[in-house]
């Protein structure tokens, strides 16, 4: 009897044990949040319009989609400059435009976990009119329509590879009695967010946005070893990115990377798991990084991979 109660109390605590890991594990999953890079879009249209405050389409989209990953609370989004500053001191992306192995190589450097490309394939207006035309104005009833297309892709830059590749295209109509001029230009944002094309590019940035979603849930979060002394290990992710203290993590070393001899592309490599830390303190450097305590294993050292258990 002894003994039966005995299994019975030690497979209780070994259910009551995963599960509590379990829920720690969903917990950080849902807080910690992941890093990624945009990228300025490629213009593919046959014109070169430009944003109201001077910059390319391309530029203009990608950081209107910075600008709402910023206020979602989800992500860590790497500056513009920063990328900017790693792609010129690498000599990455100089002959023209961006690509997925160059993305996948900066975003290494700067820890993200999501590197996102694209190109603009369409951005402009048809118009029709019915009636007159006085001075190179139309009256009348008019049909507008503005189109917006955008390839993206979605690079993981831990593997190199491109997990996901799209085509958003959105498309906005009105038809109305009123002047109009074939002149394109905005004065400001507002003047922008009103038009017909505005209108379909603030569509395309959402549906983007939404597979952005869809994406991440497929990347595994990662952070770094900045240096560890003694039992102390510091960490390059803090309470900004959703680190909380009494947070567990393991910790791996890498192995000799694998290189794809036809591609030149990382394979990755072989790593061992070398033991666990716990977070101290998550307000290190205005809580970018943490510091942690060893709760098991030796050998941590500068560029470690650290990963949710």
């Amino acid at each position: 009897m002894r003994k039966l109660m005995a299994i019975l109390l030690m497979s209780f605590l070994c259910v009551s044990f995963v599960q509590n890991t379990n829920a720690q594990n969903a917990d950080q999953l849902s807080r910690i949040k992941k890093r990624v890079a945009v990228f300025a879009f490629e213009d593919k249209t046959d014109h070169q319009w430009h944003w109201w405050t001077g910059q390319p389409v391309g530029q203009g989209m990608a950081d209107m989609l910075v600008t709402e990953l910023v206020k979602s609370g989800k992500y860590r989004v790497i500056e513009r400059q920063a990328l900017e500053q790693v792609m010129k001191e690498q000599q990455l992306g100089m002959s023209g435009a961006v690509t997925p192995q160059s993305a996948a190589q900066v975003g290494q450097l700067l820890g993200v976990e999501l590197a996102i490309i694209g190109s603009v394939t369409e951005f402009g207006y048809k118009k029709g009119d019915v009636g007159g035309r006085i001075k190179g104005f139309g009256l009348g009833i008019q049909n507008a329509s503005a189109s917006v297309g955008i390839d993206v892709r979605f690079t993981n830059t831990t593997t190199g590879e491109i997990i996901a590749a799209e085509n958003v295209r959105k498309e906005e109509s009105k038809k109305g009695l009123k002047v109009n001029t074939d002149e394109f230009s905005f004065k400001n944002e507002n003047d922008f967010d009103e038009s017909l094309v505005g209108k379909a590019t603030r569509a395309a940035i959402e549906e983007i946005m939404t597979k952005i979603d869809v994406q991440m849930q497929s990347v595994q979060w990662q952070a770094k070893v900045v240096s560890a002394t003694g039992n102390t290990v510091y960490i390059n992710a803090g309470s900004e990115g959703g680190i909380q203290v009494g947070d567990v993590f393991a910790v791996y070393a890498p192995g000799e990377e694998l290189i794809d001899p036809d591609t030149g592309i990382s394979l990755g490599s072989e790593e061992t798991k070398i033991g666990e830390i716990g977070v101290t303190a998550n307000n290190i450097g205005n809580g970018k990084a943490s510091k942690c305590v060893v709760r098991s294993g030796s050998g941590f050292d500068k560029g470690q991979f650290v990963r949710i258990k």
